[in-house]
This record gives C-alpha cells, sequence and structure tokens, in this order.
C-alpha cells in the first residue's frame, strides 16, 4: 500500500506562481450598454439625420391647344406581353429530294437574295441534262434528213415521176421530225431546271437563325401545313431582322383603345433599360376564346442588332397626338395644371431622375420626369401631383427608406 502511495506522489503535478495568468474578461452586463450607446450614436448621426424640405407645387397655367395635345401625347394607355418575331421569315428546303452535298452558311451567316447557299448531289441530273441534249441533235438530224426527203418527193411529183402519195408521206416525216425536236428541246429545259434545283438559293436577304441540316443528310421538298419544328428535310431557318416586330395579346375589352398606327414603346426583357419607339401594324381579325384575348402587331422602328427573334419584351401603347381644335375669336384661354418644384429638390441616383418624398418620417424616392427647367425651378411631366413634401438639397449618402427628421427653423 506504501508502495502505491509513494506512486501516486510522484505523479502530482506542481502548480507553479508563475504560471500565466488568465486575462480578465469584461462582464456581459458592462459591454452591452456600450454597444447600444454607440449604435444610438450612429443611428442618430447617419441614419435619423436633419433635413431641410421643400413642397411640390401646382398651378394653372395659360397653354395653347397644341401645347396641351402635345403634352397629353405619349401618356400610357395600356401595357401588353408577348415576343419578338421576324415579319419576313421562311425555312428554306429544297425544291426536290437529294443527299446535301455542300452547305455554306452557319448560324449567324448573312446571306443575300439570290446567293447559293447550299447544294445537292447533281450527278445524276447532269447525265440527265446530257441524254437530253443528245436527243436534240438526233431529232435536229432526223428533220434535216425528212426535210430532205420532202425535197427530193417535191422535184419528182413536178417532173410527174412521183407520186403525190409519196410527197405527202415525206411532209408528214418533216411534222412528225418538227414535234420530235420540239419534245427534246423541252427536255433539255425541263433537265436543266431540275439540275438548276440541286442549288438551294436565298429566297430573300437576312439572316440564318437556324441550321437544320449537316452535308450528307437526305433533304425534300416540305409540303404546305407541315410543323417546320418537327418536319425533316428542311436545310436552314431564315429570317429578315429589318422586318423585326412584337406580337402581344391584348385583352379584349381593351382593344378598343386601339388605332390605326398608335404609337408605342417597346422593352426587350434581355434590355430592360433600353426603349424602342414602335407603331401598331395589325390587329389580328380574330380572337383567342380560351384566353379572350386578341392578338396585336407592333412594328419595332429602332433598329438594334442585339434584338433577336423569340425575345420576350412588353409593349406600351400611347395616346396619340390628337389635333387641336381651332378656338374662335374672344374665347376663354386654356388652363392646364403645371407641377412645379425646385430644381435642388430634384436628384439623380443610379442614372433616374428622383425626388425624395418624406412620409411618416422616412423619405421615399418618386421616379420623375422633368419636362423644363427655368429659374431654378423644375417643371414636372409625371411623378409628382402637387402637394408633396420634399427634401430639399439632399445628400449623396440619402437613399429610399431613410429616416429622418425636419431640420428646425
Amino acid at each position: 500500500m506504501s508502495e502505491l502511495r509513494n506512486d501516486l506522489a510522484a505523479l502530482k503535478i506542481e502548480r507553479s506562481h508563475h504560471h500565466h495568468q488568465t486575462p480578465k474578461r469584461w462582464p456581459l452586463f458592462l459591454l452591452l450598454p456600450a454597444a447600444l450607446f454607440l449604435g444610438g450614436a450612429y443611428f442618430l448621426k447617419f441614419q435619423n439625420r436633419p433635413v431641410e424640405v421643400t413642397t411640390a407645387k401646382v398651378s394653372k397655367s395659360e397653354v395653347s391647344a397644341e401645347s396641351v395635345s402635345a403634352a397629353n401625347a405619349g401618356a400610357p394607355l395600356l401595357t401588353a406581353s408577348g415576343y419578338i418575331v421576324a415579319r419576313r421569315k421562311a425555312v428554306v428546303s429544297a425544291k426536290i429530294q437529294g443527299r446535301l452535298s455542300t452547305l455554306r452558311v452557319e448560324e449567324g451567316s448573312r446571306v443575300r437574295e439570290g446567293e447559293v447557299i447550299a447544294r445537292l448531289e447533281d450527278r445524276d441530273y447532269l447525265a440527265q441534262v446530257e441524254r437530253a441534249e443528245a436527243a436534240v441533235q438526233r431529232a435536229q438530224a432526223d428533220l434535216a434528213e425528212a426535210q430532205r426527203q420532202a425535197r427530193v418527193a417535191e422535184g419528182l411529183t413536178k417532173q410527174q415521176i412521183g407520186t403525190k402519195d409519196t410527197l405527202d408521206a415525206a411532209v408528214s416525216r418533216v411534222s412528225v421530225s418538227e414535234a420530235a425536236l420540239r419534245q427534246a428541246k423541252a427536255d433539255v429545259e425541263f433537265y436543266r431546271a431540275v439540275l438548276a434545283n440541286t442549288e438551294i438559293r436565298a429566297p430573300f436577304s437576312g439572316i440564318v437563325v437556324k441550321k437544320m441540316a449537316e452535308v450528307g443528310e437526305s433533304v425534300a421538298p416540305i409540303p404546305p401545313g407541315v410543323n417546320i419544328s418537327t418536319a425533316s428535310g428542311a436545310i436552314v431557318a431564315l429570317a429578315d431582322l429589318d422586318t423585326l416586330e412584337v406580337e402581344v395579346d391584348v385583352a379584349e375589352s381593351n382593344v378598343a383603345k386601339l388605332g390605326p398606327d398608335q404609337p408605342a414603346e417597346v422593352s426587350a426583357e434581355a434590355f430592360p433599360d433600353r426603349k424602342y419607339k414602335g407603331r401598331l401594324r395589325q390587329v389580328i381579325p380574330t380572337a383567342d376564346r380560351t384566353k379572350a384575348t386578341v392578338q396585336v402587331k407592333v412594328t419595332i422602328l429602332d433598329k438594334d442588332k442585339d434584338l433577336k427573334p423569340e425575345m420576350s419584351a412588353r409593349v406600351q401603347f400611347t395616346e396619340k397626338a390628337a389635333p387641336a381644335a381651332a378656338r374662335p375669336t374672344g374665347a376663354p384661354p386654356v388652363m392646364q395644371s403645371v407641377v412645379t418644384a425646385p430644381e435642388s429638390a430634384i436628384v439623380s441616383r443610379d442614372g433616374k431622375t428622383v425626388a425624395f418624398e418624406i412620409l411618416e418620417g422616412r423619405v421615399k424616392a418618386r421616379v420623375v420626369e422633368v419636362a423644363s427647367r427655368n429659374g431654378g425651378v423644375a417643371r414636372i411631366k409625371s411623378g409628382l401631383y402637387g402637394g408633396e413634401t420634399l427634401v430639399d438639397a439632399p445628400g449623396k449618402e440619402l437613399k429610399d427608406g431613410d429616416p429622418v427628421r425636419v431640420k428646425a427653423n
């Protein structure tokens, strides 16, 4: 037992007085008030900032009837969604069945009208043309011989050596030979046309948007009414990107709002920051009973190489500028409501023109459209209605949703 005690004593660890002491830690109940104090100071300094305010005003001003019409022009009427399509498009196939021997285009290739874009194997058709041309030469020789015999028979008949039946038979052979020559020449034209069909040409100038066959594949004519997406035998799909338009579905109840050449603004989902001018081209004269909509086609007037068929797009139809009616002499002036705000309250944020309205202690960024600026006053076309309390000269650090307090005078 004594030996066991000695062994345990030898294993005892002596604690040195020079061992490093654990550093003291501040109690949590002391750190929490300090953090709250610092956070509150930051909030008061950077968030609940004092601001000076101004007011958007609305007033009446005398304007011309033409100005009223121009101001109303461009007002949003209705919005619809759809897809960009090429008005002029085609799936190109061969006129005859054959095996593709040459393909000169890829997706994105630009082609001109009449340009050869592909060829079929043509050795058989070349041989047929050569046979037809040989048949023409034989028919020409037969005709020459028949004509010679007819002249001989005619001379003998005049000399009363030959009979009239012999002459008539010779003349008939001439007629048969002439018909045979005409047929041989027609055969040559036919086989040359078939040979020409081995060259597939672009029906119009445009861009290849889809390649649907490769060299070595068999292609064939595509009959009308066949689903192009599932049909085989086509070679390429071609589109004229200069004829891009947007097909949108408009609710039946809104179709009556649209008129001929209705102006529109087009935006593609792929480029939301770009706007394109458009014009109503056609309202399809039938409705979709399942969706209660009518398809409308809008021509894109602005050209952009980045726009592609089948892109999603939105169309906002706008009011047309109505012609101003002539006012009789002595008629009262035309009065129009005008909203104005100090230029100092109108700033730029992320490429947009905005004004910060104060609502319940926070600022709301209002996107505005400025019609004109004059003498430190901005005339507002849209975005404000008058009477809004705005931040005057907002700093660059102010952003939508920040809490503010009105600075005391």
